[in-house]
C-alpha cells in the first residue's frame, strides 16, 4: 500500500497521456475555472447590490451560483496541479473530503431547484397568497435544508467509508467521486443501504417533487390566457433546463463510475470533463441570458 509520511496515498489513474498533454489540460482548464468563478461571481454580485433583486427567486439563483463556486474551488486547483505534476496522487482523507464536497453540493443544487420550483408554483398558481407563503422565513428554511441536509447525510457516508479496509490504491478517475467505493476490499450491506438511501432522499426524491410541481404549474399555464402564459413560461423555462442538465450530469457521473472498466479511458475522461465544465457554467449562462432583470443589469455593467 502506497504511503507518504504515514498517510495512505491514492494514485489517480484517469488521466490520458498526462506527461505528453499536461500543458494542454492546463491551458484548457485554467480559463474554464476563471470563467466559472467570474460568471458566477457576477451573478451573486448583481443580486447582492440591487435591492429589486432581493426576492426569493433571485436569492435561490445566487445560492446556485455560490454552489458552483464552492464545487469548483476545491476540485479545479487540485486538477491543475496534477496535470503539471510528475505524479498524480491524493491522500485518502483528502479524497474523502473532495468526494464529500462534490456530492453534497450537487445534491444541494437539486434542493435549491426544488425550492425554486415551489416558489414558481406559489407565484403562478396562488399569486394572491405569494407574499404570505414565500417570506423570509420560508426562504431561510429552504436554504438551510438545501445546504445542511445533504452535508449531514454525506458526512455520515464519508465517516462510514473511512472505516473500510482498502485493497487497492489506484482510483480510476482524475477526481474523487463514487469510484472510491471500488478501492475497498468489500462494501458492507449497511453502507450499500445507506448509500441507496442517500441517493433516493437527496437526488431522486427532490427530482420527483420538482417534476410533480412543474406538472401542476404547466396545467395552470395551459388554462391561462396568453400574456400570463408567456410570462410564466419565460420564468419557468430556465429552471426546467437547469434541472435537466444538473440531474443528467449527476446520472452520467454515477453511470461512468459504474461502467468505468467497460468504457475506454479517453471516453471516460471526456465525459467526466464535461460534468465538471457544464454544471458550474449552466447557472450563469441560463439565468444570465434568460432572466430579464439579471440580463439587464449585466448589460449595464458591461457598458460601464
Amino acid at each position: 500500500m502506497m504511503e507518504q509520511n504515514g498517510t495512505i496515498m491514492l494514485s489517480l489513474g484517469g488521466y490520458v497521456e498526462v506527461e505528453k498533454y499536461g500543458y494542454v489540460y492546463f491551458m484548457f482548464l485554467l480559463p474554464v475555472f476563471v470563467v466559472i468563478l467570474c460568471s458566477n461571481g457576477i451573478i451573486i454580485f448583481i443580486i447582492w447590490i440591487h435591492r429589486n433583486l432581493h426576492e426569493p427567486m433571485y436569492i435561490f439563483i445566487a445560492a446556485l451560483s455560490l454552489n458552483s463556486i464552492l464545487l469548483t474551488t476545491p476540485i479545479y486547483p487540485k486538477i491543475l496541479a496534477d496535470v503539471l505534476s510528475h505524479e498524480q496522487s491524493i491522500s485518502y482523507s483528502g479524497c474523502l473530503t473532495l468526494t464529500f464536497f462534490f456530492y453534497s453540493i450537487s445534491s444541494s443544487d437539486l434542493f435549491l431547484l426544488l425550492a425554486m420550483a415551489y416558489d414558481r408554483y406559489v407565484s403562478i398558481c396562488r399569486p394572491m397568497k405569494y407574499s404570505s407563503i414565500v417570506g423570509k422565513t420560508t426562504v431561510t428554511i429552504f436554504l438551510a435544508l438545501a445546504w445542511f441536509l445533504p452535508a449531514f447525510q454525506l458526512s455520515v457516508t464519508m465517516v462510514l467509508q473511512s472505516k473500510q479496509k482498502i485493497c487497492q490504491t489506484t482510483l480510476e478517475g482524475f477526481y474523487c467521486n463514487v469510484k472510491m467505493l471500488k478501492i475497498h476490499c468489500a462494501t458492507p450491506t449497511y453502507l450499500t443501504l445507506w448509500t441507496l438511501f442517500n441517493l433516493t432522499s437527496t437526488s431522486l426524491l427532490p427530482v420527483l417533487l420538482i417534476l410533480f410541481t412543474y406538472i401542476k404549474i404547466f396545467i395552470t399555464i395551459y388554462n391561462s390566457h396568453g400574456e400570463v402564459r408567456k410570462k410564466a413560461i419565460d420564468t419557468c423555462l430556465p429552471h426546467v433546463t437547469v434541472l435537466i442538465i444538473t440531474f443528467s450530469l449527476m446520472c452520467i457521473d454515477i453511470i461512468i463510475a459504474l461502467l468505468g472498466a467497460v468504457l475506454p479511458k479517453r471516453v471516460s475522461l471526456i465525459i467526466n470533463l464535461q460534468v465538471l465544465v457544464y454544471n458550474p457554467l449552466c447557472n450563469p449562462i441560463m439565468y444570465g441570458l434568460k432572466m430579464k432583470e439579471i440580463r439587464k443589469h449585466i448589460k449595464r455593467m458591461l457598458l460601464c
